[in-house]
């Protein structure tokens, strides 16, 4: 990874700034007053990868949520408790103040540069659809206005947002093939290639699309039908990021598990009886640490138990990496997205089988894992064998491929109510289905925070996303 530069820059709120607030902040002495736009492209870049990337328990609780990973000793988190570490707020904020604001000023720096402002778009679409699959209904078309007018922003219903976010994608495609200079060696991600760019902008479409394909096929249709063509078509052109090996610039992951000292996380039983006694995945023993088995066998947590570190098997030592990749979006995602889109019989390139088998492949190859084609092989993974329905077939090998992805884990269980998962031990919850709003909303921007709730049917962690709409089967454990 290039240098990431540092930056200094003030800080902006979304909501509960008076004007006096911000003229203060404004004029701060201490900061400069011109960032350039590359240095702000720079710095929500990072931002937005630390936070998908990370495991700190005050910040990003979805290995836990998607049940890759349990508790060793403090089981709050993993039985979904997020007020008291103030997880929904920790979110809403690194999204909101570190990647959407300054990408949305890196535009306006940039409207002379058509590249540039591709480049920002499809990460702050990207940033967007974090928010609203977390949350459902946000601020969007009144927020990122400081200094302007809306200091207490309505909500937008999630599923106009959507539609809205796709629009932005197409043109952002058009911005990048328009020519200008882009972000040159401020982009971490390819380089600033801009063919690049486009595969990574038509391929979030169709993830996004994908997103609606329950609650609005023909839109999801629609979208995936108009950039399936143009998407990713190997590991080459993931979305990745390349920490280094020194602070500050390591992988989050690694500063959870390794620079703190602390051992609180293990494989959780739900992901290792689904690798070890269903499937006999070769990729747990990347996924997992091999020096850590019991009598020949993987030892996971019981989810939301207290699980030892001593007496179970560990993670994998890939992940104890500084310089371990991030990853915004990967080919094996899109390949499963595909498989949906052509199983629902959306005219895409190739069939639900391929797409399903190029995203296993993909996996494999990605976390250098050999014997793939003998594991496609097996009758309990082989497209035409493999238990259930086709979207079960494609839920269970998605969220296998997720692995150490948790938004996009949490995102397979939500949306196709498989594989199935465990009730937290000692709460007996079952897996949200959103982050609840955060406690600063109600008390900055309360009536707009109230309207809000009442849209989405409650601010409750089962209220469901509106992309997700099926009955979901019972969960292990219960009644």
């Amino acid at each position: 990874m290039k240098k990431i530069i540092s930056i200094l820059f003030a800080t902006f709120l979304i909501i509960g700034c008076t004007n006096e607030d911000y003229e203060a902040l404004n004029s701060d002495p201490n900061n400069p007053t011109d960032v350039d736009a590359g240095q702000l492209f720079v710095s929500a870049t990072k931002s937005l990868f630390d936070l998908v990337e990370e495991t700190n328990v005050n910040i990003n609780n979805t290995r836990l949520f998607s049940q890759y990973w349990t508790e060793t000793t403090y089981t709050d988190e993993a039985n979904y408790e997020m007020i008291n570490r103030g997880i929904p707020e920790n979110h809403w904020n690194r999204i909101y103040q570190n990647v959407l604001f300054d990408l949305k000023d890196a535009k306006v720096r940039s409207v002379s540069d058509p590249m540039k402002v591709g480049q920002a778009e499809v990460l702050e679409v990207y940033g967007w659809s974090l928010l609203v699959d977390v949350f459902g209904d946000v601020p969007y078309s009144q927020a990122l206005k400081v200094g302007e007018s809306e200091y207490l922003p309505a909500y937008d219903d999630a599923a106009v947002i959507y539609d809205d976010l796709l629009a932005r994608l197409d043109s952002a495609i058009s911005a990048l093939g328009g020519g200008g200079m882009g972000f040159g060696s401020s982009d971490l991600i390819y380089g600033n290639d801009g063919a690049s760019w486009v595969k990574f902008a038509q391929s979030l479409k169709v993830k996004l699309g994908m997103r609606l394909s329950h609650v609005s096929p023909a839109k999801a249709k629609a979208a995936v039908e108009s950039a399936a063509s143009g998407t990713f078509t190997s590991n080459a052109d993931n979305a990745s990021l390349s920490y280094e090996g020194s602070t500050p610039n390591t992988n989050p992951i690694w500063v959870a598990l390794v620079q703190s000292g602390r051992n609180d996380f293990v494989p959780a039983n739900t992901m290792v009886d689904m690798l070890q006694d269903s499937l006999s995945d070769p990729r747990q023993d990347v996924f997992f640490n091999p020096s850590t088995k019991f009598a020949g066998k993987y030892k996971g947590g019981t989810y939301a138990a207290s699980s030892t570190w001593a007496s179970h098997s560990h993670i994998g030592t890939k992940m104890f990496e500084p310089s371990f990749r991030g990853v915004l979006l990967d080919f094996a995602e899109i390949s499963f997205n595909l498989a949906e889109a052509a199983a629902l019989g959306f005219s895409v390139p190739g069939d639900a089988p391929t797409h399903y088998t190029n995203g296993i492949k993909a996996n494999f190859a990605d976390w250098g894992v050999t014997g793939v084609d003998a594991y496609i092989a097996k009758p309990e993974v082989a497209w035409a064998t493999a238990d259930g329905t086709d979207m079960v077939k494609i839920a269970r090998q998605y969220w296998i491929a997720m692995y150490n992805r948790g938004f996009e884990g949490w995102y397979v269980y939500r949306k196709f109510d498989a594989p199935q998962m465990n009730l937290a031990a000692t709460s007996l919850l079952k897996v949200p289905k959103r982050y609840t709003y955060p406690a600063s909303e109600q008390t900055l921007n309360g009536s707009n925070w109230t309207a809000a709730a009442s849209a989405i049917g409650g601010d409750e962690q089962q209220t469901k996303i509106f992309w997700d709409i099926n009955n979901p089967p019972k969960q292990i454990g219960e009644n």
